[in-house]
């Protein structure tokens, strides 16, 4: 057997990055235990959900028994320490995975990257390599923010994994997620444009019914000649569009889930997230290629948000 990797250079970089990240997002980061401050967290994820604070997506009670077992509550918190800016929580897996598991994650905009840094730094200390967790892939900013900003890879596409959810960012809705794994011991990329490839470079895919198209009547998704990455878009915000047109959000839930399945089915894994709202798609080394072709599309750029859940 191989010998394991040292971690404890890797434990001291992530450490440093943290504190980085705290320092230029302006604030400070902290391991919550005390039912204070996890009652304060309960309450963040309230109001970023849209929930009545007396029912939270992880009431105060559950989020103290999770620190009692081994998982922990990270919070970032504003300069004068008033405020909460953003919070996650994290749990392990099974020991020989050396795996850990973010449950939820929020934060004001520019907080996010310091409060998962700040997990990634607990996940290694306590002997992780890797850590998990689930997003909804129709929210193109938290695509971008954790296939590029962050440099995880999408893993797996699940479909309505939730059921129907009852708040006030996801009422209406089938609740697809996506699952991404970041390798915390991974040397960081650059920051990348995700910038989609030219459409020279690309095939459409009409298939037995002809071209497909996003419900906005523009064309979804397209595919390298080679077969090795497809491309898929998203809607701008589609938050937003759940509040104004409910209906409209469903197809497009429904139309990504067709190319995403399919996509996965081949082997592919989600890896990048351009500016625009471009999912890329790529084939996992060792799989071939398939014949198979993909549709082309426009492009639409995904809104900044202030504060936003994360997982």
């Amino acid at each position: 057997m191989a010998a394991e990797t040292d971690l404890s250079p890797v434990q001291e970089r992530a450490a440093r990055l943290a504190d980085e990240a705290a320092r230029a997002a302006g604030v400070h980061l902290r391991t919550v235990r005390d039912v204070t401050g996890i009652a304060a967290v309960a309450d963040f994820f309230s109001d970023v959900w849209r929930t009545p604070r007396q029912a939270p997506p992880l009431p105060a009670e559950e989020l103290h028994s999770l620190v009692h077992a081994g998982g922990a509550v990270h919070a970032a918190y504003t300069a004068d320490g008033d405020r909460l800016a953003g919070a996650c929580v994290a749990v392990f897996g099974p020991p020989a995975a050396a795996a850990a598991y973010s449950l939820v994650a929020a934060a004001d905009h520019g907080v996010g990257y310091a409060v998962k840094q700040a997990q990634r730094a607990w996940a290694l200390e306590h002997g992780a390599r890797t850590l998990r967790w689930t997003f909804d892939p129709l929210v193109a900013r938290n695509a971008r923010f954790n296939l590029v900003k962050l440099g995880a890879t999408g893993t797996e596409y699940l479909v309505d994994f939730y059921g129907p959810m009852a708040d006030g960012v996801n009422d209406g809705d089938e609740s697809d997620r996506l699952t991404v794994t970041w390798d915390l011991t991974a040397p960081r990329r650059p920051y990348g444009s995700g910038d989609r490839a030219a459409a020279s470079v690309t095939v459409p895919w009409g298939g037995a019914g002809g071209t497909s198209l996003a419900p906005d009547g523009a064309p979804l998704a397209l595919r390298a000649r080679d077969g090795r990455q497809v491309w898929c878009r998203v809607p701008g915000d589609i938050v937003a569009l759940r509040a104004t047109d409910p209906a409209l959000a469903l197809r497009w839930r429904r139309a990504v889930r067709d190319v995403f399945t399919e996509a996965f089915a081949e082997g592919f894994r989600a890896t990048d997230m351009s500016r625009d709202g471009w999912y890329t798609l790529t084939l996992a080394v060792g799989t071939s290629a398939s014949s198979r072709q993909l549709c082309t599309g426009a492009d639409r750029r995904p809104p900044e948000g202030d504060v936003f859940a994360l997982d």
